[in-house]
């Protein structure tokens, strides 16, 4: 199989859109954030190419203008959006020049190919991951700087950084390309231009290895999903950026209620499905606050059982143990008890296999019999635009 990180950050966001884009092959539109991204890449990568001069910052500035100019008119935006990325870009590009100046670095690489080669160990199969980084510095004598471009205006943490899969498969890159080069003396940095920062991590040998089984479980997961082409639709906020909603069972909807507005049975069931949703929560609550009154009004008066009109309402108290369980294991193990009083709390397992080591994990999950699949309807009371947005509450 041959995979890169963006197919496989797009399978873990939503395995459909993979399927989309990677197994039917089906051309997407970019948006106006990948195209703007895109050119301001281009002029950072102008910025660092010496030939045999490094260019100035107003030949920076020149030359996203015109990749701008060029790359515009396939956006579906307005004008008033297009100056605006345009002066974005500028400033960016300005201000980045400023604070970076090339000829203050020793660069190796502009984007830098590589490849890197995964056997798994279990079918022994080799899988092929590729990627381009956007550079490479020397900073010293056997010390080097893996530098990643960003446009987004978030910021990860710290933490988040230090587990950045992207910066991992870079750093594996690297290492197959110069396999002389120490992992510890890798510098992995992304560069928020938006912010100006860069925010910098390293890996350790032991860190690339759990990598490596991170990216062959989930290589595994896919294989295992192209088996019965079943990749379920992961909806969130980004969808809004999708170029497949159009054909998506999460929005399709959407645009075939706009080309049918007289499929009126669905909208009345629809309606009456909010309509009674609604009701039954109110009731809940309702019941909730009757309860506690009661419960209040039992305890004020000494009783367990109350009368009405209707019939009576009787309070029942049950008690549960609580056992010292490393005394009961004492007992019961030895007489061979113990795995039969065992129950599994099934939302604790997932919690602790997730947290496992890549090897540990590997072994359970070969332990899996079967998929277990739940169906339940979910609401959402703000209603929903073409924009995408997160519904503000939900209910089952």
């Amino acid at each position: 199989m041959r995979t890169s990180y963006s197919s496989l950050s797009t399978y873990q966001t939503c395995p459909l859109r993979y399927k989309y884009q990677e197994i039917d092959k089906i051309k997407g539109k970019k948006s106006k954030e990948q195209i703007f991204g895109t050119i301001v890449h281009k002029a950072l990568n102008y910025m660092f190419t010496r030939s045999p001069l490094f260019p100035t910052l107003d030949e920076v500035l020149d030359s996203f203008s015109k990749n701008w100019d060029a790359g515009k008119d396939a956006l579906d935006i307005t004008d008033a959006e297009k100056n605006f990325f345009l002066e974005n870009g500028r400033n960016i590009i300005k201000k980045f020049f400023l604070k970076n100046q090339p000829w203050n670095f020793n660069i190796l690489d502009l984007e830098s190919r590589f490849e890197v080669l995964l056997e798994d160990p279990e079918t022994k199969e080799i899988h092929v991951l590729a990627g381009i980084i956007d550079r490479i510095d020397k900073l010293g004598e056997g010390s080097y700087e893996i530098i990643d471009y960003k446009t987004s205006r978030r910021m990860p943490s710290q933490d988040i950084l230090d587990k950045n899969l992207q910066l991992s498969i870079y750093h594996l890159g690297l290492i197959k390309r110069w396999p002389h080069i120490s992992p510890g003396e890798v510098k992995l940095s992304l560069y928020f231009l938006e912010h100006g920062e860069k925010i910098s991590t390293k890996r350790n040998a032991d860190a690339l290895e759990a990598t490596k089984g991170e990216l062959l479980n989930t290589i595994r997961e896919i294989k295992e999903k192209e088996k019965s082409a079943l990749f379920p639709p992961l909806a969130g906020s980004w969808c809004a950026w999708c170029p497949y909603r159009k054909i998506c069972p999460m929005w399709r909807h959407l645009y075939e209620k706009e080309k049918a507005p007289n499929d009126i049975e669905i909208k009345k069931i629809v309606s009456e499905y909010f309509s009674f949703k609604e009701e039954i929560d109110e009731r809940n609550d309702v019941v909730k606050a009757l309860q506690a009154k009661i419960h209040q009004y039992l305890d004020e008066k000494g009783l367990e059982r109350l009368f009405g009109d209707d019939g009576y309402i009787t309070r029942r108290a049950l008690e549960k143990p609580v056992y010292d369980l490393d005394a009961v294991r004492n007992i019961l193990e030895p007489i061979g008890k113990w795995q039969d009083a065992l129950k599994v709390d099934e939302k604790k397992l997932e919690k602790t296999i997730k947290a496992l080591s890549t090897a540990d994990r590997n072994s359970i999950l070969k332990n899996i019999i079967e998929m277990k699949k739940t169906v339940s309807l979910a609401i959402s009371r703000k209603k929903v635009s073409d924009a995408g947005e997160d519904a503000e509450t939900q209910g089952a």
